[in-house]
């Protein structure tokens, strides 16, 4: 015979770790006063077994129909491009990013767009209502297919609604508005979130309806919630972009069913965002070619190759220890080049300011950003331009060598078809790839002093 049992934890709010009472620091996390208590039920069997209800039989490989991998395009190359070519049937894609940098609008366009294409779409929203949602659809000309609109902060009601429409796609908007009956916290906290998004998921993989649901960031740019949540979904996206600037970068961080590291480049307008077809023109738009501390590097982004500034600056400094600032790079990365550039090369960056920056709101991971740093470092350092025309693309070793990055070739075409005259790349040990790269235009540095030497001469 089932009974209910009901226990008492106490849940951090930031990490969703429960402890067995309350306590002033989450152990887990280590944040202060973020316990809160919150109540679990669970139906258990007579013997202490927890109820379970009919098992999925396992089928032959074989057997399984690939009918649900077509996938279905939003009518928009950037975002499909994002997304490996569109989104696939029963999948979960959670999209993050800062408060107003356009997430709603992004997918309430992409909902639309496939709604027009004769294909229905529920949107359910939990931080606006109906008529706001119209409101938005209005100034950006869309909304005339078929797109229904749901307003609720209940879990269970967007569920039902799409076990009886049966949608092309689902958008939930947001995760962290949604509450399940399955937990007694509130909305937003990490056991809530955790609860809903593994109610979608087992939506999505029952039925084959894709479902797209929004997130919030924390402060540090981290998504709100569970690190679970990351877990739980088949593709995470974040959109991102410096607030000034009409350009949003829509970067993938998690993909099933695509490139990892892939990039849109959409540019916000009256009427909404927009695809920008050439990203690379449009990130070197503003930069001064004469001005030192700027540098050009030649990036490989998914599947896409992309030419960025990256500009530094030093000063002297006043501190005890020098402030090192690194924003679209990562600040680790910053500290080697300055560690090799003192050890190695005998150059005095130890009693400087160093600002480094990546303009445009984009957020390099790749190792090739290397050599660009630290070229536009020198440059800043000896107040000199680079050569006019010249980018770079290599990671720099802690010996002061110069590492081959993948993909030299289509570097180096991207950077021609700028107008860039040549590229600085790593030496590849492999001679076919070398000289196929050399073909295309590129110039090999075994070294980073013979890289400096090079751009600043």
């Amino acid at each position: 015979m089932a009974r209910t049992r009901t226990k008492t934890v106490y849940e951090c709010s930031e990490c969703g770790i429960a402890a067995p009472q309350w306590e002033g620091q989450c152990r887990g996390c280590e944040a202060w006063n973020t316990l809160k208590e919150v109540t679990q039920t669970r139906s258990t069997g007579s013997i202490g077994r927890a109820v379970s209800r009919s098992a999925s039989p396992a089928v032959l490989i074989s057997d399984i129909s690939t009918d649900t991998s077509r996938r279905i395009s939003f009518g928009f190359p950037e975002l499909d491009r994002v997304f490996g070519g569109g989104v696939v049937p029963g999948s979960v894609t959670l999209l993050a990013g800062d408060p107003g940098i356009g997430k709603s609008t992004l997918i309430l366009q992409a909902s639309a767009s496939i709604a027009d294409s004769g294909l229905s779409v529920l949107y359910s929203t939990g931080e606006e209502s109906g008529a706001q949602v119209k409101m938005r659809a209005e100034r950006l000309g869309v909304g005339s297919g078929d797109l229904y609109l749901q307003s609720t902060n209940r879990l269970e009601d967007v569920l039902t609604e799409a076990e009886r429409m049966k949608p092309s796609l689902l958008v939930v908007d947001s995760i962290q508005t949604v509450a399940s009956a399955a937990s007694d916290s509130l909305a937003g906290t990490p056991s809530q979130i955790q609860a809903c998004a593994g109610s979608l998921s087992e939506f999505a993989k029952k039925t084959s309806v894709p479902v797209i649901v929004t997130g919030h960031v924390t402060k540090d740019g981290g998504i709100a919630g569970p690190r679970l949540l990351e877990h739980a979904v088949d593709v995470v996206l974040h959109l991102g972009g410096e607030s000034t600037s009409g350009l949003r970068l829509l970067q993938g961080f998690k993909n099933r069913y695509g490139a990892t590291n892939e990039l849109g480049v959409f540019e916000m307008r009256e009427n909404g965002l927009k695809g920008v077809g050439d990203p690379s023109k449009a990130f070197l738009a503003h930069r001064r070619a004469s001005a030192p501390g700027s540098a050009i590097a030649s990036l490989v982004e998914g599947t896409r190759s992309i030419t960025v500034e990256v500009q530094a600056l030093t000063s002297p400094s006043n501190l005890p220890t020098p402030r090192r600032v690194a924003t679209g790079i990562e600040t680790s990365r910053l500290h080697l080049i300055l560690a090799v550039l003192s050890r190695r090369l005998r150059i005095p960056v130890s009693d400087q300011d160093v600002i480094v920056n990546v303009p445009g709101g984009l957020r390099v991971s790749e190792t090739a950003i290397d050599l660009p740093v630290a070229l536009a470092i020198v440059s800043s350092l000896r107040d000199k331009p680079l050569k006019a025309g010249l980018a770079a693309a290599a990671e720099v070793g802690l010996g002061g060598e110069l590492r081959p990055v993948q993909q030299g070739e289509r570097r180096a075409r991207e950077s021609a078809r700028l107008g860039l005259t040549s590229l600085i790349l790593g030496r590849q040990p492999d001679q076919e790839a070398r000289s196929r790269e050399k073909a295309a235009g590129a110039q090999h540095c075994d070294m980073l002093a013979e890289a400096i030497e090079e751009g600043l001469s």
